[in-house]
């Protein structure tokens, strides 16, 4: 089993897998293909270790890499050969709500021997993932997930388009076994599922041979159940693209760390200036020390030099901001967990203490609900701009999914940040996001933070 001293930055290039990537672009979807979710095996940790078994899309850590273009149409026939029912959710896609995954809300789940036909229209270029979303918190951290990318009309100036998915996994430090107690209490009421074992794209040493001054399109996804990366660059000089999928205005020079939570990404345009034969490399920032995620060996040769900066990625259909004046307010409290301050919370239309709540293995609650409830946190006219004041009132950061819609976050001084999907707030915060409520039907908003979903801090929207 690797340890956080095996990842320093001192690491050599020889201690990391070399393999090549390189992307073509995107053909088209053929007319239907089969997504098998389905028991494997597969080498995660380390030679001297056993397999571990794992849940994947066709038996594949991660899921197949799914690339469609802009307006195209993705069209896949999932199957079921779980032992478990379950869904796909197509994370951060704004497609028809029939399609979004959510079993009990847009649909049901697929039993096992049973199939799912998915069919849509892919309508924003950008970076999206999809995973299971019946009874989350084990299926994702078992592997159920793969990317999505959906590429822009015309090809960027890139050399490489890669997708990075980082993720971390509990596993048994003796048979590298993934640890299947998915109802501990403590993950559930502290920081969540927190694995021992960190990899990129399933492998712990994940490395890709560069040339100098190449310029790449990381695509970075965070599928952990609740680890927050906070990365950084060496040996490289990179850009911020996209957000959640969204273009920004104008790229912003990476001289800092990005922080992705749980089911948030980031597409960096990076230009590798380390020089050959040195290692350039994607760094994870844990307590101020600094591990590898990724490496990049620099080979032999060179590619063009690029010295300006990237132009920014095209807009996005639909990505104009709210009109805050005439916006509705709504307001979620969200409260609980240990070191929390909630007394008391409504679970299953019972008022309950805390101590009854930690029992049944509940420890978070949204407007003082616990869970999903009948009524929605709100029903919204179609069109209807929306500002939304969440309060966390927690010890912890919770990762606030909404599926369906973007939304800007509004800072203090009242401007609007860029489009997100997914917002990672600190415990204590209190913030704002504004959206238009442009897509109908009944659309989850929950914490990403899987094990907090699973115990309280779910709700939803409906649009009419």
């Amino acid at each position: 089993m690797q340890t956080r001293r095996d990842f320093l930055m001192r690491a050599t290039s020889s201690a990391f897998l070399t393999t090549v990537a390189s992307r073509t672009w995107a053909e088209p979807e053929p007319p239907q293909s089969r997504l098998v979710a389905r028991q494997a095996s597969v080498q995660l940790a380390p030679s001297a270790y056993p397999q571990t078994e794992i849940w994947g899309y066709d038996g594949t850590m991660p899921g197949p890499l799914i690339r469609v273009r802009q307006g195209g149409r993705v069209v896949r026939r999932l199957l079921n050969d779980l032992p478990q029912a379950t869904s796909l959710h197509w994370h951060g896609l704004r497609i028809d709500n029939a399609m979004d995954g959510v079993p009990g809300l847009t649909q049901q789940a697929v039993a096992t021997g049973a199939s799912f036909d998915i069919d849509f229209v892919a309508p924003d270029a950008g970076t999206y993932w999809y995973h299971a979303h019946n009874r989350s918190m084990e299926q994702v951290a078992r592997g159920l997930y793969g990317a999505l990318v959906v590429e822009e009309p015309e090809r960027p100036d890139v050399d490489r388009d890669e997708v990075l998915i980082l993720d971390d996994w509990l596993l048994n430090q003796d048979t590298a076994q993934i640890d299947a107690d998915f109802s501990r209490s403590h993950d559930r009421s502290h920081a969540g599922r927190l694995g021992n074992f960190i990899a990129t794209n399933g492998q712990y040493d994940h490395s890709l041979d560069v040339r100098r001054h190449e310029r790449l399109r990381l695509r970075l996804v965070n599928a952990a159940n609740a680890r927050i990366f906070e990365l950084a660059l060496s040996g490289l000089n990179g850009w911020v693209m996209a957000l959640d999928g969204m273009p920004l205005e104008r790229p912003q020079p990476l001289s800092d760390t990005v922080l992705l939570g749980p089911g948030q990404r980031a597409d960096l345009f990076v230009d590798v200036v380390a020089e050959e034969g040195k290692t350039a490399y994607l760094v994870r920032v844990d307590n101020g020390e600094g591990f590898v995620q990724s490496a990049f060996p620099v080979m032999p040769g060179s590619s063009n030099a690029r010295v300006n900066m990237p132009d920014p990625l095209p807009p996005n259909p639909d990505m104009g901001a709210p009109d805050l004046a005439q916006a509705r307010r709504l307001r979620l409290h969200m409260g609980g967990g240990a070191m929390g301050r909630l007394r008391s919370a409504v679970l299953d239309g019972e008022r309950r203490t805390f101590r009854e709540m930690a029992e049944a293995n509940q420890f978070w609650a949204f407007n003082d609900m616990i869970g999903m409830t009948d009524a929605p946190l709100a029903e919204l006219s179609l069109g209807e701009p929306v500002r939304l004041e969440i309060v966390n009132d927690t010890a912890f950061p919770h990762a606030m999914h909404l599926h369906g819609m973007h939304f800007h976050e509004i800072a203090t001084d009242g401007t609007l940040g860029p489009l997100r999907d997914t917002l990672l707030s600190y415990g204590g915060q209190t913030r704002e996001i504004a959206f238009v409520a442009h897509n109908p039907g009944d659309w989850l908003f929950h914490c990403h933070m899987l094990s907090h979903a699973e115990s309280g801090m779910m709700t939803w929207m409906r649009v009419v």
